[in-house]
């Protein structure tokens, strides 16, 4: 495993680990970050023992504070938009649409990007303390990660106008309420519950849950016909040796064996 200067990956019993290691800066993204961070999940991506991906920050009081504003103070109107539009890319193409389950595990503050980190992941997990926000409108900018488009798919416009445009943070019980993340567990069992899920989840067929993912995707991307891409997924699963075991073991009232 490649050594990072800013994270501590591991992968174990099918789980690629990633913690975000910047507990002084809590846990800010900076360039070298997502350097990193692209870096990795190209790698867990593209690695066949990797099954699933949980994501989360060092210590117990931030997952991700936000970007790194010291960075922000020299960039230039140019380069200020080619750091959103990498952002984007490296969002949207590799953990959004990673073919495997990517679980946020938020163990304190998520803000501005990372919210947006966790917004990218499939699954969201908080703890009871955790406080969300995207509070960019407080430094004259807006969420450039791609906030803007996810946070209204997941929670709804007037959700998401409220808190994009009041800045404000909400809490982890707020948070499950609307929908933000799917689980609020104590501190002490967060990566527990993360595991339990992607251990759940390795149960299914594998190459039906890649394809679950991508059609998911599909429905929040304008330049996909989300309808299309479930039928032609359908169609294609009904081919592979998956369904087949799938079916069998249904009817022979026995739990599948998946290759």
């Amino acid at each position: 495993m490649v050594q990072y200067s800013n994270l501590r990956c591991e992968v174990k019993d099918s789980i690629g680990y990633i913690v975000i290691d910047r507990e002084a800066q809590l846990n800010a993204l900076n360039q070298a970050t997502l350097d990193e961070l692209q870096d990795v999940f190209m790698h867990f991506n593209a690695d066949n023992l990797v099954r699933g991906i949980i994501l989360t920050g060092a210590g117990q009081k931030a997952f991700i504070a936000g970007a790194d504003i010291k960075e922000f103070t020299d960039l230039s109107v140019i380069q200020a938009r080619s750091l959103s539009e990498r952002g984007h890319i490296l969002f949207s193409d590799l953990i959004q649409g990673a073919p495997k389950p990517v679980v946020a595990a938020i163990n304190g503050y998520a803000l501005g990007g990372g919210l947006e980190l966790a917004l990218a992941c499939h699954i969201r997990i908080a703890t009871e303390s955790a406080k969300m926000g995207l509070p960019e409108v407080s430094l004259g900018l807006i969420p450039g990660y791609g906030g803007t488009q996810r946070l209204p798919a997941l929670v709804g416009k007037g959700h998401a106008m409220q808190m994009i445009l009041t800045g404000d943070m909400i809490d982890a019980q707020k948070a499950a309420a609307i929908g933000l993340v799917n689980e609020v567990v104590p501190q002490e069992q967060l990566m527990a519950r993360a595991e339990t899920i992607l251990q759940k989840i390795f149960t299914r067929s594998r190459s039906a849950v890649t394809q679950a993912i991508d059609a998911i995707n599909a429905a929040e991307d304008k330049t996909r016909k989300g309808n299309h891409v479930e039928m032609d997924a359908f169609g294609h699963l009904f081919g592979t040796a998956d369904f087949k075991e799938g079916v069998a073991a249904f009817l022979e009232k026995r739990a599948p064996e998946f290759k």
